[in-house]
């Protein structure tokens, strides 16, 4: 048990990593697998981001894994745009209307879409809005703030 808990790493509520990505001082387990590193970051410990008047975010970055957690006001719109990370989307309040491949797609609350890699996708805000998006592996053009295409007033 100290082996494993030794291996683990906590972050405290309230602290901010130098960087996005916290570091990976981990370990190889006797399998030889890497483990990441344990986090527990409540959501109100992380900047909010405002993209434009439309789009906040946050995030959680893990060792291939991402989290963010989308505020988006009605009417807003992400451009068309596609990304080689695999994408689940899942509605906790409101409702988006995606347009993918070729189809129109709308996700209420309690429903989920699954966003292939490299597929073009688009989508509006049909009322306030509340989602989290996994992405995998992580959105380097999220962390490293290269978004353009959200930024954009609309």
């Amino acid at each position: 048990m100290a082996k494993t808990k030794k291996s683990l790493k906590r972050v405290k509520a309230g602290t901010k990593p130098s960087s996005p990505r916290p570091s990976r001082k981990s370990k190889p387990s006797k399998t030889g697998a890497v483990l990441a590193a344990l986090q527990h970051i409540p959501w109100s410990t992380v900047p909010l981001e405002e993209l434009n008047p439309l789009f906040q975010r946050h995030f959680v970055v893990g060792q291939d894994i991402m989290l963010a957690r989308v505020l988006m006001k009605r009417g807003c719109i992400v451009p068309e745009h596609s990304h080689h990370n695999e994408q689940l989307t899942y509605i906790l309040e409101g409702a988006l209307k995606f347009w993918i491949d070729g189809r129109e797609i709308v996700v209420r609350a309690g429903e989920t879409l699954c966003i292939p890699s490299n597929l073009p996708h688009k989508a509006e805000a049909l009322e306030d809005t509340v989602d989290l998006d996994v992405f995998s592996p992580p959105r380097e053009d999220w962390i490293n703030k290269s978004d353009e295409y959200l930024r954009r007033t609309k």
